[in-house]
């Protein structure tokens, strides 16, 4: 892969700007960019399989997981290309004192420079592509250094889609160049999916630079188990929602708050659905948990491990390194785990692991568990578990985070995601992710 540097970055901000300004990509009005988007989501889904394999290759995400991503990054553009009329449509506002009136345009911010991660190289890509060419913004994008193969299959399908050249422009490389684009003189907005400390590096140079930026950061979310959870119904939807991509996704609900009266019962439920579960080769379609995405993640995830038995945590399956066979015996592989007798103050508790770790807390009360769950720099997701639909509802509404899924967690391209606190700033999905990308102009006439 090519290692990008200053003049790469420049020649694709270049080209970008140059579309948006001169080409004819900003000649094209919304309903048009829409036609184009759903025919890349057509091309997207013809390379599910190279899309899938060259994912799990890179990252080690299960093919079980990787299997979905051409379908969902299609399914995002094609949500995207509905909100066109949204765009064309006549806004005008008359004088509270009517004396006149507003139109209100919704012009195209400018060129984008978007940052993804390595758990989701595409899906977190895609997501911030979408909503930036439809109103005809051009792009230049930096997947994470570890994952620069896959992102390469969507510029393919977008090509074939009939992009003009020097909308969508990919550079690979190191950390430093995507602070090199988030500075750019020609960059007009940035949007990052990644750790809170980059994160808030980011955050400093757009602030210094009056440049909007979105940010989806770093979580450490909570499942409040109510005490008359159907555990049956928790058991199935617990490794999607609490540990899902080897513990490598942002928003999952890696602390589970029990309540004291069925404390036991709830350790066992979880500990024989994370010790059943496959882990292995994550070419192989039955496999649950893969190995970590790389040494730096494998290391920091023992060092957590290390810490919570040191801290007092009860470990009712895995801790350890996986003693795996074969071709797969000096792979990066972490036994998942399961910790139980977490208390607030260990470490395991306060910060966000990612990786295949679980902790079980013990709460007295829903007032209790609702102050447990809200006691975090961070604010991603979260679940509620219950019969009481109600109730549980209650609950979500208390837990001061960006989402909240009852007895199961999945995002919705038509609702806002976004975090609060450590977690991020603005939000994507939805028409309020499709306004990230706007600048407005009010035009008063009489």
């Amino acid at each position: 892969m090519p290692v990008g540097n200053e003049d790469d970055v420049n020649a694709a901000v270049d080209a970008a700007h140059a579309a948006f300004i001169t080409g004819p990509w900003a000649k094209t009005t919304p309903s048009e960019r829409a036609d184009i988007m759903l025919r890349i989501a057509n091309e997207i889904e013809k390379r599910a399989t190279e899309l899938s394999l060259t994912n799990t290759l890179e990252n080690g995400s299960p093919v079980a997981e990787t299997s979905g991503a051409a379908a969902n990054a299609a399914s995002i553009f094609r949500y995207f290309a509905t909100l066109a009329p949204e765009l064309e449509a006549d806004d005008v506002r008359p004088f509270p004192n009517g004396q006149g009136e507003s139109l209100v345009r919704k012009d195209p911010i400018g060129v984008c420079a978007l940052i993804a991660p390595w758990n989701f190289p595409i899906n977190l890509m895609v997501t911030k592509l979408a909503p930036a060419l439809l109103p005809g913004c051009t792009v230049i994008m930096k997947p994470a250094s570890p994952t620069p193969l896959s992102f390469r299959i969507i510029v393919d399908a977008i090509t074939a889609a009939g992009v003009p050249a020097g909308v969508v422009n990919l550079v690979t490389g190191p950390g430093r160049m995507g602070d090199l684009m988030v500075r750019h003189p020609k960059v007009a907005k940035v949007a990052f999916t990644g750790s809170t400390p980059v994160g808030r590096h980011i955050a400093a140079a757009c602030g210094e630079l009056l440049r909007p930026v979105t940010l989806e950061l770093g979580g450490k979310s909570s499942a409040i188990v109510m005490e008359d959870a159907d555990l049956n119904e928790m058991s199935a939807r617990l490794i999607r929602s609490c540990m899902r991509n080897t513990g490598q996704t942002c928003y999952i609900s890696t602390r589970i708050l029990a309540p004291a009266s069925r404390y036991d019962e709830i350790v066992n439920m979880v500990t024989e659905t994370i010790a059943t579960a496959p882990q292995g080769d994550p070419l192989d379609p039955a496999t649950v948990f893969g190995p970590s995405a790389n040494h730096a993640q494998y290391k920091s995830v023992l060092a957590h491990l290390d810490s919570a038995k040191a801290e007092g945590a009860r470990v009712t399956t895995g801790g350890e390194p996986a003693q795996l066979g074969g071709e797969l015996a000096d792979g990066l592989f972490i036994q998942p785990t399961v910790l139980a007798d977490v208390t607030p103050e260990m470490r395991v508790a306060r910060e966000e692991i990612f990786g295949p770790v679980i902790t079980i807390h013990k709460y007295d009360d829903l007032d209790d568990a609702i102050s447990l769950a809200n006691n975090t720099e961070f604010g991603l997701g979260g679940i509620v578990f219950g019969t009481d639909q109600d109730k549980a509802l209650e609950v979500a509404e208390a837990m001061n985070t960006g989402s909240v899924g009852l007895n199961f967690f999945a995002s919705n391209h038509a609702a806002p995601f976004g975090g609060r606190n450590d977690s991020g700033l603005g939000v994507e999905y939805g028409p309020e992710g499709l306004a990230a990308y706007l600048s407005y102009k009010s035009i008063h006439q009489r």
